[in-house]
């Protein structure tokens, strides 16, 4: 597997530089860290590129990292059908935690049509603004619900258009 995410980032490393800001080999699965910006564009070179070819978006995860640490982390799990291969991105967004500031990264909709629906639920449970997302609004929760609950600090409502919630 290491072998596998040299070739990777050394393909990335050629076509824009170095996008991947570190390789984290902690977790069960390495994982490439990302830059924000670049995102976009390196999802579709390893969507298209012969020798990753990753044809599938299986699951966009946010992840609260904690007040204290200021900032939340996107998780994209991408696989190779044809060439039986996974790969994990991650893009690390400072943020203050201000609802009216959410933390942003940049759709890979356009990349993976499955992507719609999981960067929708990242932003109505987690509070993450896909910047550039076709149709960006609650999927799961009303419209009209405050804040969002899958964050560490989101303070639960005791009630929601006078019906008790708890």
């Amino acid at each position: 597997m290491e072998e596998f995410i040299t070739r990777v980032k050394t393909l990335l490393a050629a076509q824009f530089g170095d996008p991947v800001a570190v390789v984290e080999s902690s977790g069960l699965q390495p994982a490439l860290i990302i830059d924000r910006l670049q995102l976009p564009q390196v999802c579709l070179l390893l969507r298209d590129h012969e020798d990753t070819y990753f044809d599938f978006l299986s699951c966009i995860s946010a992840v609260d990292d904690g007040v204290t640490a200021g900032t939340f982390t996107v998780v994209y799990h991408l696989a190779s059908i044809p060439h039986n291969r996974q790969l994990t991105l991650k893009v690390i967004v400072p943020n203050g935690r201000q609802l009216d500031n959410l933390p942003s990264v940049p759709s890979v909709s356009t990349v993976w049509r499955t992507a719609d629906w999981h960067e929708r639920e990242a932003f109505d449970l987690m509070g993450v603004y896909f910047e550039n997302h076709p149709d960006l609004r609650r999927i799961l929760l009303p419209e009209d619900w405050e804040g969002y609950p899958l964050r560490k600090d989101y303070e639960e409502a005791e009630m929601y258009h006078g019906i008790a919630i708890k």
